[in-house]
């Protein structure tokens, strides 16, 4: 299915509580996979805002990395700025943008770290480039020049000439624990579509109907 199939297919659609699973992991999975079938560029891409303790917000983009029952994990420097923010308020906000199918997917939640086997596993599968940049950069520092980010690159896999670096402590995986997720659908004349699932204490969801 190409985009445009996807996307006459998904404007003629009603988005509804009736045609949604009652758990919103299973119902994020069915419109993930049916972004990758429409050949949406990138649909693991998502904006992650975090904020400060007293508030004040920033929002980057990253790369979702795996899901399913406890959260949403993404991979980052601890050191850096999101790194930092989340380790003094641990809470965050996922968005995911998909416009060729006319969607978005949003996701509140409490965050922590996955261990570091985790962290291991998914450091030792990437590209051994991808591995010696994520040891030399400082990320979110202040630096002099680009020829330094590069030079620091050399000296790691000149110190590293084989499997490559291992993972560094500072860098590692966070997982979103959603508390509130929304499945937005682009609707005609701006009528669209909004379903969103509250956690409740007992691990059940309760599914919504907002208005647009």
């Amino acid at each position: 299915m190409n985009y445009r199939s996807a996307l006459n297919w998904d404007l003629a659609s009603k988005l509804d509580i009736s045609n949604t699973n009652p758990d919103p992991i299973r119902q994020f999975q069915n419109w993930y996979r049916a972004a990758e079938r429409a050949s949406v560029p990138e649909p693991e891409a998502m904006s992650i805002a975090t904020a400060t303790p007293d508030g004040k917000p920033s929002s980057r983009m990253v790369l979702l990395r795996g899901w399913g029952e406890k959260g949403f994990v993404f991979y980052t420097n601890y050191t850096s700025r999101k790194g930092r923010e989340l380790g003094s308020n641990a809470h965050a906000a996922l968005l995911f943008w998909w416009p060729e199918m006319r969607r978005q997917i949003r996701i509140t939640g409490k965050v922590k770290k996955v261990t570091g086997e985790e962290s291991d596993r998914y450091f030792n599968q990437r590209p051994k480039e991808h591995r010696i940049n994520t040891c030399a950069s400082p990320q979110s520092s202040v630096v002099a020049s680009r020829e330094d980010l590069e030079a620091w690159a050399a000296a790691i896999q000149k110190m590293h000439p084989g499997e490559g670096p291992p993972r560094p402590k500072h860098w590692g995986g966070f997982r979103v624990e959603p508390q509130e997720i929304e499945f937005w659908q682009q609707g005609a004349h701006r009528l669209h579509d909004r379903i969103r699932y509250r956690s409740k204490k007992d691990g059940t969801w309760i599914r919504e109907r907002l208005a647009p």
